[in-house]
């Protein structure tokens, strides 16, 4: 009885993780950046901004281990989203931030070949973006 009861409460605690992941599944695994920008912000305008600074070595050696800085001064930013434009997913992350922290992000990514990276930040409800093109010597997604 008691396993059920903790059954039933794990599955209930798993529903929403699983439906949060199923509805952006066609933008992670469309195959251009146009496709998965148009799918994961639908209809939406996005305006580049010098305000979104992209650290990342112009060069790197190995494309499997990319490490990739973004920091805003927009305000009020509420997410950061990363594409690599010549990836065979080019979607590669979206972070969803609270009120209190900072337009800051640290990760690392993977890159196919020599491409630019796109950071899309959501800041007071509009979108801004900004691009960095990285030479790969050695692809990392294959």
């Amino acid at each position: 009885m008691a396993g059920s009861a903790l059954l039933a409460g794990l599955g209930s605690f798993l529903k929403p993780l699983v439906a949060f992941a199923e509805r952006n599944s066609s933008a992670f695994s469309a195959e251009t950046e146009a496709e998965a920008i148009a799918k994961f912000f639908p209809d939406q305008n996005i305006t580049p901004s010098d305000a979104i600074a992209i650290s990342v070595h112009d060069l790197v050696e190995n494309g499997a281990i990319v490490p990739v800085e973004i920091n805003t001064s927009l305000p009020e930013t509420s997410s950061i989203t990363i594409l690599v434009e010549k990836n065979p997913n080019p979607l590669i992350a979206n972070f969803d931030l609270s009120p209190e922290c900072s337009g800051f992000i640290a990760t690392r990514i993977k890159m196919a070949k020599p491409s630019d990276i796109v950071a899309v930040v959501r800041s007071q409800g509009k979108l801004f973006s900004a691009r960095k093109f990285v030479e790969v010597i050695e692809g990392g997604c294959g």
